[in-house]
């Protein structure tokens, strides 16, 4: 493991207002470790900044010392990102300052802030803007590479709820991105993922929704999954933009395992209108647990958190399809009656609404045509099923593929899948590419989905 000179880290220690872990400290094998528990890797140092000035320090000592950079926010990306061997962790993750101005409907957080933390913060006010399904998800995360969630068909994905972002460059210089600031950067920020500097806060247009929406978790036995994705399609083709409907197949968190197809529904409009496409959900048969109603934004965001606990292993693929045809849901059936640990899910999310709106070049996330994301979620605590669930992810990957146009959420993308940039970029790399070049020609920050500079 690399060894930083003990005169310089104590220098840097007595320097910086944050936490500096280092191996052998008592927290160090707490720190370093993220939500995948397939990761495993230990930094020869841990910065943990509570402010700007730390993560300008922490980043010339880094290029200083010809350490490799890693930036956890959150730390839930699957591939793991967020922690290195041998290099830095940049850890933002005590720097939660979340600052609300209900009268702008604007807001403020830091890089480290979860998204259960943020809507915490804007439901007081009963503001939301467009965040992540597991309330454990970083907001930096999440918005740098795009953004799926409960709202998007109302408000679009986060990146189009992105008002600002301030990062810290490679050359330690701090700079804010917006429409009217730095607006290249800002496009780039959008969608092209931590290539361009580490992101310290962000401010959010926020919306009038909440604190009560109509919505929660709704499941039926294995058996009825035919109907389940016949209804799943009617009801998608005609969801306007108050609606949006995650579907999911899953197993029951009880001791049986059982498997289930589920659809978790938001609905931000009347309860008259939530309650018609209720009705249609229930026509499926008898469910197996229906939590449907009027219920806080905030416990909506919370309600698959018991079923991702951190340090479970992790392997993800994905991909996108323009509808579940028969074929398609032939093999989510199939797959799905094959897995090989009772944690292994498919989730499907419906792009619709506020989400396709923008044009495919407004913004540095492409996918804007209407279809689903299907996200294939390998997930085991034995150690000795890993081979054959890291298999069952891929097999079904493929066997989905030749319906898909080849694209890829980035923030989906796993370690193997760095050949796919151009389908996670599609006509917006070239683009990217420049940023990178102005920004990072050294791609000092290259543990993200990395678009290499031209040089």
């Amino acid at each position: 493991m690399t060894q930083l000179d003990t005169a310089t880290l104590e220098k840097f220690k007595q320097r910086i207002s944050g936490e500096v872990v280092a191996p052998g400290d008592r927290e160090f094998d707490t720190v370093r470790r993220i939500h995948n528990g397939m990761i495993d890797r230990k930094p020869a140092v841990i910065v943990r900044c509570i402010g700007v000035a730390d993560v300008i320090d922490a980043v010339e000592l880094a290029v200083s010392q010809n350490l490799e950079i890693a930036v956890r926010g959150g730390g839930h990306n699957v591939a793991g990102r967020a922690v290195c061997d041998d290099g830095m962790m940049i850890d933002l993750s005590l720097m939660k300052g979340t600052w609300v101005d209900p009268r702008s409907r604007l807001v403020r957080t830091e890089g480290g802030t979860t998204w259960g933390e943020f809507n915490r913060a804007t439901q007081v006010h009963g503001l939301a803007a467009t965040g992540g399904a597991i309330s454990s998800t970083g907001v930096a995360g999440l918005t740098l590479g795009g953004g799926f969630g409960y709202l998007m068909g109302k408000l679009g994905l986060t990146i189009d709820n992105l008002h600002a972002a301030e990062l810290v460059t490679a050359k330690g210089e701090v700079l804010r991105a917006s429409a009217d600031e730095n607006d290249e950067l800002f496009w780039g920020l959008r969608g092209g993922g931590g290539n361009f500097g580490v992101v310290t806060s962000l401010e959010f247009d926020l919306h009038k929704i909440g604190p009560e929406v109509n919505g929660g978790m709704i499941a039926f036995p294995f058996a009825d999954g035919a109907r389940f994705l016949d209804i799943y399609r009617e009801i998608t083709s005609a969801a306007d933009e108050d609606f949006t409907l995650l579907a999911g197949f899953t197993h029951a968190r009880n001791d049986s395992g059982a498997k289930l197809v589920a659809m978790l529904p938001c609905h931000c409009g009347t309860a008259k209108a939530a309650g018609k496409v209720f009705d249609s959900i229930r026509s499926i048969g008898n469910p197996a647990l229906d939590t449907l109603a009027s219920m806080p934004y905030t416990a909506l965001n919370e309600q698959l958190d018991p079923g991702v606990p951190k340090l479970d292993l992790y392997y993800w693929k994905s991909c996108f399809v323009d509808e579940i045809s028969d074929e398609v849901g032939r093999i989510l059936m199939e797959q799905f009656e094959m897995t090989p640990s009772p944690k292994c899910k498919l989730f499907l999310e419906h792009f619709h609404g506020a989400a396709i709106k923008p044009d495919v070049q407004a913004t540095a996330f492409p996918h804007r045509k209407p279809g689903y994301s299907v996200l294939i979620i390998a997930q085991w605590t034995d150690s000795n099923l890993s081979d054959a669930c890291i298999a069952w992810a891929r097999e079904t990957y493929q066997r989905l593929l030749r319906y898909s146009d080849g694209g890829v959420y980035s923030n989906y993308m796993d370690d193997d899948e760095t050949a796919r940039l151009e389908k996670a970029y599609g006509e917006n790399l070239p683009r990217l590419q420049v940023l990178k070049d102005t920004y990072d020609p050294d791609n000092i920050f290259h543990l993200n989905q990395n678009i290499r500079p031209s040089k």
